[in-house]
């Protein structure tokens, strides 16, 4: 259980946590660092399947873990941005309810021996989540760290970085969506059973 890919993927949880207070911290550098440990949490996403498949294993529990730690992460992240006013509350709860339905769906199936893996259209929702998280974690380092840093007119990049954290999160949504019903569909016989 102990490996370097589930190390990774357990990094992620607090990762969360960092990111998340170094959101609410009013000091020069905060916004960057919370933009860059958000980066590091995204690549590791990617690393640690790489490196458990190149070694050869890949286990359950790196699998199912994998996509919790997903889920943590960005549930996390997207709570802080409703509160701060940055998201809209009902795309955040339409996500939130895709991602217990989907989990929900995999304790049902592990409790009956079977492993639900993420599919590609759950791992594309992942993907445009991510972007949209960084996106929204860029616009306040380019706003409060970069522009102080630099004599630079850094203002209207914020604001475009921003709205497309916030076109990418709509598009993320609906990707949830979607691949919520994929999941639901192609596994709706164990709920049947």
């Amino acid at each position: 259980m102990w490996n370097l890919p589930n190390i990774l993927t357990l990094s992620r949880i607090p990762l969360m946590f960092l990111i998340v207070g170094l959101m609410y911290l009013d000091w020069t550098g905060g916004a960057t660092l919370a933009f860059w440990l958000f980066i590091a949490a995204a690549i590791s996403d990617w690393l640690d399947g790489s490196i458990a498949r190149r070694r050869g294993i890949v286990s359950n529990f790196g699998k199912f873990m994998d996509a919790l730690t997903d889920k943590i992460l960005v549930i996390g992240l997207m709570v802080a941005f409703v509160e701060q006013g940055t998201l809209p509350v009902p795309f955040v709860l339409v996500t939130l309810c895709r991602e217990f339905m989907v989990s929900g769906m995999r304790m049902v199936a592990a409790a009956k021996g079977v492993v639900v893996p993420a599919d590609s259209g759950g791992k594309t929702k992942t993907v445009s989540q991510m972007i949209a998280i960084g996106c929204l974690l860029a616009a306040p380092m380019l706003q409060d760290d970069i522009a102080s840093w630099v004599d630079w007119p850094v203002h209207d990049l914020a604001e475009w970085v921003h709205t497309a954290g916030l076109v990418g999160f709509i598009i993320g949504t609906f990707l949830a969506v979607w691949s919520g019903y994929r999941y639901l569909r192609r596994n709706w016989a164990l709920f049947t059973e």
